[in-house]
């Protein structure tokens, strides 16, 4: 049986492929210096030099892929900075805009399985390059590397030193480590084996709560992805806190294995995502602290987040899923945070990358000014604009991609008129399509470009209306036959 290598291709942040496969070291030593090189291409005018940031997270084999990479850029005449550890991915981000380099080469697969490696580029911004940079890249593959060259410097550097002074520079650290050390919060994490162990307590200089902090490139047989799912462990451990009555607010921060997408977990134990994160995050950021600018937030966000700005008076932009979007927002305007719902959150505060630990500490910023569980402020900003709901989402995989591509031939013929026994009353097509209904709720129908995958989210007053809808879309994708 021949086996074929998938092509290099570069998806919404990075090339990812299953090690020993598709992701190979011979395959990585190619891409490497024509990365560096576009990135010196495209960036050498803004800063004069021939330096590259190299980094990696804690997968199988990350340090060793990323030694490769860093001498394959050196080989070719770049100045190297290879970490000396594991980070998070931004702290290479910020690393690239700090030391003033082109850009940073991250070998990290973020949140997909074990088997999974991955190369993200960044620019000297401190974000994700554009979809243009990596289409040079890939253009560039074919060629040959440039011959008799003088290499040029390799030197190691801590990636979390700057990274974590800028982080604390942002939050009152001290008063959170107070409410720590009194007893007041009660913090846990769940680093999911992931990049983000030893971050919180690196920033706040007081041991909390961590869990699966030990490396483990298995992820104990899941993903290192912040869904209930793989959380079973330190949602239990918090309702069994709640249960004894343990004094103060408890709070569980949960981060994706290069720790630039955030999850939680409130003092009941129950999965908070990012749709209640980031309303409770753009209210602190804008009474509390005083900052302004733009939020920022892709059609798949709830409309809490639309009520909140229109309450406090703060302009709003969507855009289509995927953080590379609200990236090139932040590059184009000021921006007081743009959130994903999936978890990716970022701050004009900052550069214009998702950072989960950052998110982390103005969340502890926020429950501490607030006295208020999660749930609790949630539900306080649901009241104060008059507007209740819950979410849910779910990736529902279709046999084949004929029945894919006649789904969305059916969808570009006609959209439903009724979901659920809902009338539909508008159709938002930027993304996908986002059905919104006569009761209020809504229904996003995206498909993913790449495998038979329909994936489905849905808005509502109630679970139960919910999961009514959603119901409702499963079988009215599987009742398209081919």
């Amino acid at each position: 049986m021949a086996f074929t290598l998938n092509p290099i291709r570069f998806g919404t942040d990075g090339w990812r492929g299953v090690i020993a496969a598709d992701f190979t070291m011979e395959r990585l030593v190619q891409v490497a210096p024509i990365a560096a090189t576009v990135l010196a291409a495209n960036y050498g005018h803004v800063e004069q030099n021939r330096l590259i940031i190299v980094g990696y997270d804690r997968r199988f084999m990350a340090e060793t892929f990323a030694q490769a990479a860093a001498e394959a850029v050196q080989a070719i005449g770049f100045d190297v900075l290879l970490a000396e550890s594991y980070a998070p991915t931004p702290a290479f981000s910020w690393a690239a805009k700090a030391q003033g380099a082109l850009g940073a080469l991250v070998l990290t697969a973020s949140h997909n399985p074990a088997s999974y490696l991955g190369l993200k580029v960044k620019g000297w911004f401190g974000g994700s390059v554009t979809a243009e940079i990596t289409e040079q890249i890939e253009a560039r593959l074919g060629e040959a590397l440039p011959q008799d060259v003088t290499p040029g410097t390799l030197n190691r550097f801590d990636p979390w030193e700057s990274y974590c002074g800028a982080l604390r520079q942002k939050v009152d650290v001290g008063r959170i480590r107070e409410a720590i050390a009194s007893g007041s919060l009660q913090v846990y994490a769940d680093v999911m084996h992931g990049a983000a162990a030893t971050g919180l307590e690196r920033l706040l200089g007081i041991a909390i709560h961590e869990l699966h902090s030990d490396r483990d490139p298995l992820f104990g047989g899941g993903a290192p992805e912040p869904l209930p799912k793989y959380l079973t462990e330190i949602m239990a451990t918090i309702r069994a806190a709640a249960t004894n009555q343990e004094p103060g607010i408890r709070v569980g921060l949960v981060f994706d294995g290069d720790c630039d997408r955030i999850a939680a977990i409130d003092g009941q134990g129950e999965f908070r995502s990012s749709q209640v994160l980031i309303p409770i995050l753009i209210e602190h950021l804008s009474t509390h602290k005083g900052f302004t600018g733009e939020i920022v937030k892709t059609v798949s966000g709830s409309d809490l987040i639309p009520k909140l700005a229109q309450r406090l008076n703060i302009p709003l932009f969507e855009t289509p899923i995927g953080y590379k979007y609200i990236g090139d927002r932040m590059l184009q305007t000021d921006v007081l945070i743009g959130g994903e719902e999936s978890g990716g959150i970022g701050y004009g505060t900052h550069i214009p990358e998702r950072d989960a630990l950052l998110s982390a500490l103005y969340l502890l910023e926020a429950l501490v000014e607030s006295g208020q569980d999660i749930g609790d402020r949630h539900r306080q900003l649901q009241a104060s604009v008059g507007f209740t709901s819950t979410y849910d989402r779910i990736d529902l995989p279709l046999a084949t991609m004929a029945v894919r591509n006649a789904l969305v031939e059916r969808l570009q013929a006609a959209v439903p008129e009724t979901v659920a026994g809902k009338a539909v009353t508008d159709c938002l097509s930027i993304d996908g399509y986002k059905l919104r209904l006569a009761d209020g709720s809504w229904l996003l129908i995206r498909f993913s470009g790449t495998e038979p995958v329909l994936r489905l989210y849905c808005e509502a007053a109630t679970m139960e209306t919910v999961q009514e809808i959603l119901h409702w879309a499963k079988d009215w994708a599987n009742s398209t036959a081919v």
